[in-house]
């Protein structure tokens, strides 16, 4: 039985997710301007669970209350033109890890952090993060799309840069937090708009040696925003081959959410849109012959005369939850979907091509350019000039624009989530 947990706020304002809803915990006054106060995790709370014939069941309990928040999106901002960038919010939410242990949530409305300048994190690139977004529904509540996905990313990334794990009850109690925390900045139902929560966890502790901190920090920080690119899905976008670059090597770190994954993006993404191209595509760093994935998203080829949705499995790619999501529902829509390798070649036969992931979400390729050693991207006599054309490249393909109207119905509860997500 799937349990949908929801909390009705002192305002009258329902704020739930899928997954767990934002506890009611003791008051917290105010301490200093940086900081509002600690909150103690696991918490002692009072929670409504709502099943699915409407049932409730008493959770916990808790001596008294906060008081209330306020309603997603009365926050001064023009919701219609968000873009996807930093804005100050109200708040951020941090923990540190200490002596072996997890500390206290700590809500905070400074920015800025302090830190050692032998974090390991600045040294030796200890640090890894995540994506998720929340979304508000039509009779005002809010809810966090897959977020035991992230929590289960982060672990992985954790595990292999040699870091503390965080424990999946906590993550999810720090989402509710910073989001009830920060319900206003959620953009309203009807703007296209979401909250988007970038979970970060570094090193902070000193090492001058090459070796694991002693001090980790995780930071939640929230922001609304709106498409990644400029058009969102009203227009398909122009990719490049990246060629004289590689994202990742075959056995590195290209599988989990690292930082240093997005520092090796930077160089070639600032040369491919200076030469026009919005996103770039990256091969297989072995071969240079298979397509692996964009430069912050997945890649997806969709084959319409065979029904085929095909995405690349490489050691080198990133799991994307939104790629994860929109295969589901592609083979509920009865297409044949294939995880496996993809030649480069292969991109002749796809008549529509995506890049999907949390701050895209989807985003339409109408085609891709492999300049080979040509600069000017426009001299197309050049004999070394390739470009793969994916139907009518000036339009949204059917197939791109149904995933997408899928599952932002889901996420924006417009349409049954039959997956629990």
């Amino acid at each position: 039985m799937r349990l949908n947990i929801a909390l009705l706020l002192t305002s009258n304002v329902v704020l739930a997710t899928s997954f767990i809803i934002n506890p009611l915990g003791t008051t917290i006054a105010p301490k200093t301007s940086q900081s509002r106060g600690i909150l103690a995790a696991p918490f002692s709370t009072h929670l409504s669970v709502l099943t699915s014939d409407t049932s409730t069941q008493e959770v916990a309990s808790s001596s008294s209350t906060r008081s209330p928040l306020g309603i997603p999106g009365t926050a001064d901002l023009n919701w219609e033109s968000l873009g996807f960038e930093f804005r100050p919010t109200k708040s951020n939410l941090r923990i540190t890890y200490k002596d072996g242990e997890w500390g206290e949530f700590e809500l905070c409305e400074d920015p800025t952090i302090n830190i050692h300048m032998g974090a390991t994190a600045l040294h030796y690139g200890q640090a890894c993060f995540e994506g998720l977004k929340a979304f508000t529904h039509p009779d005002g509540t809010v809810h966090v799309f897959r977020p035991k996905e992230n929590a289960y990313r982060l672990s992985t990334s954790c595990t292999r840069v040699v870091m503390p794990v965080l424990p999946e009850e906590t993550f999810l109690h720090a989402v509710n937090e910073v989001v009830r925390d920060n319900i206003e900045y959620v953009p309203p139902y009807g703007s296209g708009g979401a909250l988007y929560l970038r979970p970060l966890l570094f090193g902070s502790g000193p090492r001058i040696g090459l070796q694991p901190a002693d001090e980790y920090t995780f930071i939640l920080m929230v922001m609304p925003v709106g498409d990644y690119y400029k058009g969102g899905l009203a227009s398909p976008v122009d990719g490049l081959l990246i060629t004289d670059f590689d994202r990742a090597a075959p056995r590195g770190v290209g599988n989990v959410k690292v930082a240093g994954n997005y520092a090796a993006d930077m160089l070639p993404n600032m040369v491919s849109k200076s030469k026009g191209f919005p996103i770039g595509l990256y091969l297989d760093a072995k071969t240079q012959s298979m397509v692996e994935e964009f430069s912050t998203s997945n890649f997806v080829g969709i084959d319409s005369k065979n029904n085929k949705y095909v995405t690349p499995k490489s050691p080198s790619v990133l799991p994307s939850i939104t790629n994860k999501s929109l295969m589901t529902i592609a083979s509920d829509e009865g297409m044949v979907v294939e995880e496996r390798e993809v030649q480069l070649d292969e991109l002749e036969s796809f008549d529509e091509v995506l890049a999907c992931g949390t701050a895209v979400v989807v985003t339409p390729v109408g085609s891709i350019t492999l300049l080979g050693d040509v600069e000017d991207p426009d001299d197309v006599e050049a004999s070394d000039v390739k470009k793969f054309v994916f139907g009518d490249s000036s339009e949204i393909g059917p197939v791109t624009r149904n995933l997408y109207d899928r599952v932002r119905a889901i996420q924006y509860g417009e349409e049954e989530d039959r997956y629990g997500w």
